[in-house]
């Protein structure tokens, strides 16, 4: 029986897995200020120079781990054309996906809510933010050029409301999950949000 021999990539990529799924638990186990390199590579069972060889210093974990906790959270999005449909399907798959977080979802909201009052966390989740909004906007122009959004609708105030809106509803589904109920938010915000916006 043969067996095949991981590369270096593969090898180099389930180490920074690894590494990133500490991280994450770590933070929602213990809070934000636990947060060390030192820690990170004890929970993961590396050395602490393969940590720091993959991430140099903890705000380069943190952004990593941020990108992470975003990557593929509302799957099949990328079959849709940009628009009102695409952006309406991302509320929905937003807030269904709420009702399954998992230990990199939940640390993305703690280390997003500690930002407003950690500077070296600020700049991240700034970035972060805007790339979603950003992601959001095109929705919109796209809705707009193609005439099915109301040409009144302001990218940018829709962008910063939803974002609002989906960043909230994620933080009270973290903090109190038996008052939110997913499966019923979702169809009532993508209807709130469709009737907005479409154009009649």
């Amino acid at each position: 029986m043969t067996t095949s021999r991981r590369t270096q990539q593969e090898r180099r990529e389930q180490a920074e897995n690894a590494l990133l799924r500490a991280a994450a638990e770590l933070v929602v186990e213990q809070g934000v200020r636990s947060l060390t390199l030192a820690r990170v590579s004890e929970r993961a069972g590396y050395s602490r120079g393969l940590v720091t060889h993959h991430f140099g210093a903890k705000q380069v974990l943190v952004e990593r781990l941020a990108r992470a906790a975003q990557a593929g959270f509302v799957p099949g999005l990328a079959d849709l054309p940009p628009g009102l449909e695409r952006l309406l399907k991302l509320i929905d798959g937003y807030i269904g996906a709420l009702g399954r977080l998992d230990s990199f979802n939940r640390a993305f909201l703690l280390l997003w809510a500690e930002a407003a009052t950690t500077p070296e966390l600020a700049p991240i989740f700034r970035e972060r933010d805007e790339a979603f909004r950003a992601d959001l906007r095109e929705e919109v122009a796209a809705g707009l050029a193609e005439g099915t959004i109301r040409a009144d609708a302001e990218p940018d105030d829709v962008a910063i409301a939803v974002v609002g809106q989906l960043r909230g509803i994620a933080l009270q589904r973290f903090l109190s999950p038996e008052s939110v109920d997913t499966e019923r938010l979702r169809r009532s915000v993508t209807r709130y949000w469709r009737e907005a916006l479409a154009r009649r």
